[in-house]
């Protein structure tokens, strides 16, 4: 049982597929795709069963105004993601809850307490990838 916790910026900057003409729409695809891994188990990042009991997302600058989709819990950071994402992650595991950061930003990584396993934006989007997309979704 874990909350992924994902650093939005980083996840949708991972691939360069036009997400700076429209950062916001960027966000609500992802937060969409993020939605169907809500109680599902997936492949982890070495390769055990993990299931995926909560997805919390901190977004950052033009995508604080995403909607949030059933399911996901947006922290909308009133000035850097970073920091938004270190206090949760923090947070977390103070409280005991298993939680892995999806991040590519070694600052970032540094940052995180020392329990907290983290895994970059490559691991979670091969997972998004091997779900089937929902009608009418748009691929990234």
């Amino acid at each position: 049982m874990t909350v992924l916790l994902v650093d939005a910026a980083n996840v949708v900057g991972a691939r360069p597929d036009g997400w700076w003409r429209d950062r916001l729409g960027a966000n609500v695809r992802l937060l969409a795709r993020l939605a169907a891994l809500v109680g599902r188990t997936v492949p982890g990042p070495d390769g055990t069963p993990l299931t995926v009991d909560d997805v919390v997302v901190v977004v950052e600058g033009a995508a604080r105004d995403v909607t949030a989709p059933e399911g996901i819990t947006v922290v909308r950071a009133p000035g850097s993601g970073d920091d938004a994402l270190a206090d949760q992650a923090a947070r977390l595991a103070a409280e005991g809850v298993d939680v892995l950061v999806v991040t590519a930003d070694r600052g970032l990584r540094a940052r995180l307490p020392e329990e907290v396993p983290v895994v970059g934006p490559g691991w979670l989007l091969g997972v998004l990838a091997e779900r089937p997309r929902m009608s009418g979704e748009r691929p990234g």
